[in-house]
């Protein structure tokens, strides 16, 4: 069954292939982007289940000999194929119902759907590859499609945030790329299986300069602190699909680049102190700044930051209890943050901004977004009995098992996190859902401000940077589009409720519904994900049945 093993790279790069030769046609474009994610969620559930009962698969496409690419798909690489699949999937139903509403079928949508599918090759790539210069080449395609994606639409505050985007990223790759020169240099090899043994002979000094470079690298595409200032400037002016689709993957290719070479490449530990304090910083550097934000998609951009502390904790406990914590941690991040974008975009859909003063009564308006963001947003939060509940106290336990006063601050500052990741959430809901609704907002009408002024309203005061980020500050609100008149400029009297309502469109709404039930399951099914996890991260510790399987092959074997 190792054939399915480069499917899940080849087929999103075919679908690309076919929606470029269709951009006069959308609606075939979507048929080939939607079928093309979905036979690619079923072939990652095929190997998660395969390399559950059987062990790692790996092959060596094209049969170059040591030139060939290496692909190996193990049970950690399987998880992350599988969210990240269905993740992906998810984001593009969305896109389109977005694109459907906004009536830009043709553009940006011809080039949106081509470049979509390349960065899902590029994701799955780099999950999924056995040699360093391969995950090099899926960083470098993750690039060139997150540039395009990110600057759709041409405004200046997407040119502005793309450039320092793609300004780090050149950056990272520079750092990365060195890295590979040295490796290459010092070992003939840039196979992983390869470099288990040969990097063991080299200099303690020299494996760690090397070990270090790779860590800058993968930690600036981490979005770790302090190499993580880019993120907020960036994430939040892209439309709403492709922040939700950064948010929740991007930075966990990091992530997933991190523990593959701390664990396999070098196991020894010596950094294990620096990653569980860069770890703290983030996590309560990046609250910090969520608590200080305005903005609702500046505020998720940080609480992103900070959780990417939580997974850094259980790499830099160096055990296998930190690592299948951290693993269990990163697919419950990827759906749940992800979510939380797209639930922002119908937000910014149904009331024109994502700026908190300038939204109120989301949950009397529209009852059904107030459940999409409660749900993950407490998720998020790490309330019981969510899996971000339950990663959390297995991340705690593995510290607390460790023992020591660093692993203990860590303890309590991801607490500290975790209250204010719930004060942060709170906030969001008092001021954009439960508060009186905004007259300017669309679809408000006198009698609905009237009604709700009866009810105390929550006097929680807006504090932070008030910075254009978001979309509906750059084009206007949708609602208010279809108006032909600004939101903030619309006196409440004008206001013709039955002509303004807006409707959230049931192709963007049933796939955050879906993610919602997503991260839900993730706690019915905690279980099992967290059996996998451990098993993932024994078999990374080990590192025996990977290089066994991967020496197993002729155009490798050593």
């Amino acid at each position: 069954m190792t054939f399915l093993v480069p499917l899940p790279v080849v087929i999103p790069l075919l679908g690309a292939a076919v929606t470029l030769l269709l951009t006069r046609r959308p609606r075939a474009q979507r048929t080939v982007s939607l079928t093309a994610l979905s036979t690619t969620l079923i072939v990652s559930l095929a190997l998660l289940v395969l390399s559950t009962q059987d062990g790692a698969l790996a092959v060596a496409v094209g049969g170059w000999g040591p030139l060939g690419i290496v692909l190996v798909a193990d049970q950690l690489a399987a998880l992350m194929l599988v969210v990240s699949s269905a993740v992906t999937l998810c984001v593009l139903i969305y896109s389109i119902g977005q694109g459907m509403v906004d009536g830009v079928e043709d553009t940006p949508l011809s080039v949106y759907h081509p470049t979509y599918l390349i960065l899902t090759a590029g994701v799955t790539n780099a999950f999924l590859s056995g040699d360093l210069f391969n995950l090099y080449v899926g960083f470098e395609i993750l690039l060139v499609a997150s540039y395009v994606l990110l600057t759709l639409g041409s405004t200046e505050n997407r040119i502005r945030a793309g450039t320092t985007y793609v300004v780090v990223s050149l950056l990272s790759s520079l750092i990365f790329l060195t890295a590979l020169g040295l490796v290459y240099a010092a070992t003939g090899t840039l196979n992983m299986a390869q470099l288990v043994t040969r990097l063991d002979a080299l200099p303690d000094n020299l494996r760690l300069v090397l070990q270090g470079m790779l860590l800058l690298a993968f930690g600036i595409k981490a979005a770790v602190f302090p190499l993580s200032s880019w993120l907020p400037d960036s994430y939040p002016t892209a439309p709403a699909p492709v922040t939700a689709v950064f948010a929740g993957l991007l930075t966990k290719v990091g992530v997933y680049a991190i523990i593959r070479t701390e664990t396999l490449l070098f196991p020894e530990g010596r950094v294990t102190d620096l990653l569980l304090i860069v770890a703290l910083l983030t996590m309560v550097v990046g609250i910090l700044g969520a608590v200080a934000q305005s903005d609702i998609k500046r505020l998720l951009s940080f609480t992103l930051i900070s959780h990417i502390g939580y997974l850094l904790l259980g790499i830099g406990l160096s055990t296998p209890a930190g690592l299948s914590a951290s693993i269990f941690y990163t697919a419950h991040h990827i759906v749940v943050q992800t979510t939380l974008f797209l639930v922002a975009g119908l937000i910014e859909m149904r009331a024109g901004s994502t700026a908190l003063d300038r939204l109120g009564g989301l949950a009397r308006l529209s009852p059904i977004l107030g459940v999409l963001f409660l749900v993950p947003a407490l998720n998020l939060a790490g309330i019981p009995p969510f899996s971000g509940f339950l990663g959390k106290v297995g991340l705690f336990q593995a510290a607390a098992g460790v023992g020591g006063w660093l692993a203990w601050t860590l303890v309590a500052g991801g607490a500290v996190t975790s209250l204010l990741t719930l004060y942060a959430i709170a906030r969001v809901w008092n001021l954009a859902f439960w508060r009186t609704p905004n007259p300017a907002m669309p679809g408000v009408a006198p009698a609905d401000v009237t009604a709700v002024d009866c009810v105390p309203a929550v006097s929680v005061p807006v504090t932070g940077p008030s910075v254009p980020v978001s979309a509906g500050d750059e084009r206007g609100a949708y609602a208010s589009a279809r108006a032909g008149r600004a939101p903030s400029a619309v006196p409440p009297d004008d206001h013709d409720p039955d002509e303004s309502a807006v409707r959230l469109p049931a192709m963007m709404v049933g796939p955050t519904v879906a993610l919602v039930a997503l991260g839900t399951a993730l706690t019915v099914a905690a279980g099992p994900l967290f059996s996998v996890a451990a098993t993932s991260a024994a078999d990374l510790i080990g590192r025996d049945a990977y290089v066994r399987t991967v020496a197993d092959l002729p155009e490798v074997g050593e």
